[in-house]
C-alpha cells in the first residue's frame, strides 16, 4: 500500500502518458530520439530479466504447492486453475465478438504501410546495447517447472531456500527497478507514437477495450458465484453483496496480499469455514488471478487485431493455460502479473518489445480492477471449497508458503 503523499503507479503513468503525447507533439526530434534511446535500453534489459523472472517465480510456487499435501490443497488448486482458464477462454470468445466491431483491426499496419513495418515509423534510438538474455523463455520455463516439480518430489529444503532467496531478489529487481523506470519507459513509448501519427489510434482503443474488459469482470464474478452458490444453496447476489468491501479496498491497494484481512473477513461472513478459508484465501491470493487472465487475454487480443495478426481460439487457448502456471506466485507489487506474462507474450503470441510496452501500458492501467476482480472471485472459490470438502477436511500448513500480490 502507497505511504500517503506518495504518488501512486496509477498517477504517475496518466502523467508519463500526458507527457508523453505532449513531447512527441510539440519538442524536436532529438528529444523523443533520447527517450527512444531510454525505451531501447529498457526494453533490452527487460527482454534480459524475462528468463530470470519466470524462473524466480514459477519455480518456488510449484515447489510450495507440492509440499502441502491433502485434498484440500489439491482441490482449491485445481477450481483455481479452472476458474483461470475459464475467464480467460470467456475473454476470448467475447472479444473476438466485439472487438472487430469497436476496433479499426490492422489500424497500426495500415497507418505505417508506407514504411513497410509498423515500427518502423517510430524513430530509432541514438545508439542500441545489446543485453542478450541467459536463456530462451521456453527453456526458463522447462527450467522452472523441472525445478519447481523436483523439490516438491525431494522435498528440497536447501534448493527451496536458495529459490526462495533468488525470488526475493528478482522481486527487489522489479520493484526498485523496472517499476520505478515503467512511467519513464510509457512516457518514450507515448512520445514515439505519437510523433510517428500512432497514438490517435491507441488512445482511441484504451477506453473501448477498458468498457469490454470490466463488463467481463462482472460478468465472471457473477459466473464464479452462480456456481459455488448453487452448489452450497446460497444466495449469489447475497454473497457478492457481502464481498463488496474486499472489491473496493482492492482497488485502492492493489494487491490481493494486502487485501487478505478484508477478503478473509467477508468470505466468513457468507458463511465459510474459519478454518477452510483461512487457508483458501491466502493460497487463492497467490494462484487465483481471473481478472487479471481477462485483462491480460483482452488487452493481447486487441493489440493483435491493431497490428493485423490472426487472433484464433488455438493460439489463444495454450497461451491462458500457460498464463494460470506462469502467475503462480507472481511478484507482490502492482503489475506482477503483466511481468510474469512477458515471455509467454513473446514466445507463444510472438510480440514484439514494442507490442509488449503497449501491453503493460495497458494492463497497468487498470490493473486495481483486474486486482479487485481477483479477490472477489476467491470468495466464490472459497465457498465451493468449504461445501466439497466440509469442515472436516485436513488443513495443510501453509506457513512457509510465500504470499504474493499476483496482480
Amino acid at each position: 500500500m502507497e505511504r500517503k503523499g506518495k504518488i501512486g503507479l496509477l498517477p504517475k503513468l496518466i502523467i508519463a502518458i500526458i507527457a508523453g503525447i505532449l513531447i512527441g507533439k510539440f519538442t524536436p526530434e532529438q528529444v523523443v530520439r533520447l527517450l527512444a534511446t531510454f525505451n531501447g535500453l529498457f526494453g533490452n534489459f527487460l527482454g534480459f530479466s524475462i528468463p530470470l523472472i519466470i524462473i524466480g517465480f514459477v519455480a518456488p510456487g510449484i515447489g510450495d504447492l507440492g509440499k502441502n499435501a491433502g485434498k484440500i490443497l489439491g482441490l482449491t488448486v485445481a477450481i483455481a486453475y479452472g476458474s483461470t482458464v475459464l475467464a480467460g477462454s470467456l475473454a476470448y470468445f467475447a472479444d473476438s465478438a466485439v472487438f472487430p466491431h469497436i476496433l479499426s483491426v490492422g489500424a497500426m499496419v495500415s497507418e505505417s504501410a508506407a514504411h513497410g513495418n509498423p515500427e518502423e515509423a517510430l524513430l530509432a534510438p541514438f545508439f542500441i546495447v545489446e543485453m542478450p538474455a541467459i536463456m530462451g523463455v521456453m527453456t526458463a520455463l522447462l527450467i522452472a517447472f523441472t525445478l519447481g516439480i523436483g523439490m516438491a518430489a525431494i522435498d528440497g529444503g536447501k534448493l527451496n531456500e536458495v529459490m526462495h532467496e533468488f525470488q526475493s531478489i528478482i522481486e527487489k529487481l522489479i520493484s526498485v527497478v523496472i517499476i520505478p523506470l515503467l512511467p519513464l519507459h510509457i512516457c518514450g513509448i507515448f512520445a514515439n507514437m505519437t510523433y510517428g501519427g500512432e497514438v490517435q489510434t491507441i488512445m482511441s482503443v484504451f477506453i473501448k477495450v477498458y468498457a469490454v474488459i470490466i463488463a467481463l469482470h462482472f460478468t465472471m464474478l457473477i459466473v464464479q458465484y452462480l456456481i459455488a452458490c448453487s452448489a452450497a444453496g446460497k444466495n449469489p447476489f447475497k454473497a457478492i453483496k457481502n464481498m463488496i468491501p474486499a472489491y473496493f479496498t482492492a482497488i485502492g491497494t492493489q494487491s490481493s496480499a494486502a487485501t487478505i484481512p478484508v477478503t478473509l473477513q467477508q468470505t466468513k461472513e457468507n458463511g465459510v469455514d474459519e478454518d477452510v478459508a483461512d487457508f483458501v484465501v491466502p493460497l487463492c491470493a497467490t494462484i487465483h488471478l481471473s481478472g487479471s487472465t481477462i485483462t491480460l487475454t483482452s488487452c493481447a487480443i486487441a493489440v493483435m487485431m491493431l497490428h493485423g495478426m490472426d487472433v484464433s481460439f488455438a493460439a489463444m487457448l495454450p497461451f491462458v493455460m500457460m498464463l494460470g502456471v506462469c502467475m503462480v506466485a507472481a511478484p507482490g507489487v502492482p503489475g506482477g502479473a503483466v511481468m510474469a506474462a512477458l515471455g509467454v507474450l513473446e514466445s507463444m503470441l510472438h510480440f514484439s518489445p514494442t507490442m509488449l510496452s503497449l501491453m503493460i501500458a495497458l494492463y497497468l492501467a487498470q490493473d486495481s480492477f483486474g486486482t479487485a476482480c481477483n479477490v472477489t472471485g476467491d470468495g466464490a472459490i472459497a465457498i465451493l471449497v468449504n461445501k466439497l470438502t466440509g469442515k472436516n477436511a485436513r488443513i495443510p500448513d501453509t506457513s512457509g508458503q510465500p504470499v504474493g500480490a499476483g496482480d
